[in-house]
């Protein structure tokens, strides 16, 4: 059987050439800055989440609400990184309005003036979030990986900045993530189930992980 993710509904790595706004089903993981381990350690094989750790997941909740025609598979949260199956289904963002950062990059929320990053504050006082300004697509284009990664790592930089002013939070440094991020392209239903059941039970292979700072890889 072809692969349909219309059918299936599961997620993808950059390939040179490939369009990242086509419908599919994408693994992608993406860790802290320098190995952090800010939101939260593991208990018995299992992930215990931190305040920061419970606000990245609300967050990651929250975009299939945001976006029209994105829909969140399998997500794990760990100490320092977190993996997820994203599929794109059409996605185009919803209700919102286009402004301009001060470098001129357009963007698009709902709630943000115009002359703002994505996060809220000025462009040039978060340079480790913006990156490239290859984010946010105008109203009315679909939105691809990078575009959902990128406002992922936008709100949620925000908020532990928030959070780390006004309920202490351990300090990041530079930035809360990494630049890149690893993505793959889920090809077919047996790929699929196999990073799902990778997703789920990752707190159980901690102590070997090589994202580990105190693991033995």
């Amino acid at each position: 059987m072809v692969f349909d993710p219309r059918i299936h509904h599961r997620r993808s790595i950059r390939l040179a050439g490939y369009d990242y706004t086509a419908n599919g089903a994408y693994f992608v993981t993406m860790c802290s800055y320098g190995r952090e381990c800010l939101f939260g350690g593991i208990t018995d094989s299992s992930m215990i989440l931190n305040d920061a750790g419970r606000m990245v997941k609300a967050v990651w909740d929250g975009i299939p609400s945001h976006y029209s025609g994105v829909e969140a598979d399998a997500f794990i949260i760990m100490p320092n990184h977190v993996h997820a199956i994203i599929v794109l289904v059409g996605t185009v963002p919803l209700n919102r309005s286009v402004g301009v950062a001060p470098c001129g990059y357009p963007f698009e929320d709902r709630n943000l003036p115009v002359g703002a990053a994505p996060c809220g504050c000025p462009d040039d006082d978060l340079p480790e979030v913006m990156g490239n300004h290859g984010g946010i697509a105008p109203t009315g284009s679909a939105l691809s990986l990078p575009d959902i990664v990128h406002r992922f790592k936008t709100m949620t930089t925000k908020r532990y900045a928030d959070g780390m002013k006004l309920m202490g939070w351990p300090p990041f440094h530079g930035r809360l993530w990494q630049r890149n991020y690893y993505e793959h392209i889920i090809r077919d239903e047996t790929e699929w189930n196999r990073i799902r059941e990778y997703i789920e039970t990752n707190p159980a292979r901690w102590e070997m992980d090589r994202e580990n700072p105190d693991g033995n890889i």
